[in-house]
């Protein structure tokens, strides 16, 4: 996967750089409001599943292999 989560951030920043462009018409502001919406969503789940995944790196940083048998996919590839 190329995404990563500065390319989220600049996503995010180019639509703020859309919502406050004053030479929108109305129609034009609600579409980027709709748009904005739908990419604040997916965003919440991207940084919510890379929370996830730190916390899982600590958990395996703290106690190593032993936790690896209820964190499956740390350190392998899925399958």
């Amino acid at each position: 996967m190329k995404n990563k989560l500065g390319d989220l951030n600049n996503h995010l920043f180019a639509q703020l750089e859309r919502l406050s462009d004053e030479d929108l018409s109305a129609e034009q502001i609600e579409q980027e409001v709709k748009r904005a919406g739908a990419m604040v969503d997916v965003a919440d789940k991207i940084t919510g599943n890379a929370e996830l995944q730190l916390k899982a790196a600590r958990l395996y940083a703290e106690h190593g292999e032993k936790i690896v048998g209820h964190l499956p996919q740390i350190g392998r590839s899925a399958e």
